[in-house]
């Protein structure tokens, strides 16, 4: 059997390119017994029977992440540790985004303070709120991610911090 090694399609011993990817078979092929490279650099996804096991505690992760913690399912399954960290990792950027935000806004509302720069002050206070769509989104795409089996992180705050060891 052989495989091909840039995305893992199985082949079959007649083909000339991978059907999947296109790649060409004579070039990438290697026995069923030697791992093909393209592991090395694939998403990680989690096993299949912990990943459909622990969905629904991997999604309650990104809603309420303590819940996972106390109930030590986190102890229990990768998946839902996984997940758990990138939700304790939402929670601390949506609290500072929040701190940032409250900030920015008591600084605007002491500059502007005058009857001329309300509108002014309006104005930049819906722009500062609508800030709040980032978290939701990374929010939404976590709950896809748990619902889906994947352990793919967060967008630009999910990459390399690890709260969870």
């Amino acid at each position: 059997m052989i495989y091909c090694i840039n995305c893992g399609q199985q082949l079959q011993n007649e083909v000339q390119f991978c059907p999947s990817c296109g790649t060409s078979v004579s070039a990438t092929s290697t026995p069923h017994n030697i791992q093909p490279s393209y592991q090395q650099h694939t998403q990680a996804t989690a096993p299949s029977s912990d990943a459909d096991k622990n969905k629904g505690m991997a999604i309650i992760a990104y809603l309420l992440f303590f819940i996972p913690l106390i109930t030590g399912d986190h102890k229990k399954s990768a998946f839902v540790k996984y997940h758990t960290n990138q939700g304790i990792i939402l929670f601390i950027f949506s609290a500072g985004l929040g701190v940032a935000i409250s900030i920015v806004m008591a600084i605007l509302t002491s500059l502007l303070f005058n009857v001329f720069a309300w509108g002014l002050l309006a104005i930049l206070g819906t722009i500062l709120n609508l800030l709040w769509f980032v978290p939701m989104i990374f929010l939404i795409l976590g709950i896809v991610n748990a619902s889906s089996g994947k352990e793919k992180p967060l967008p630009l705050i999910g990459n390399k911090i690890t709260i969870l060891k």
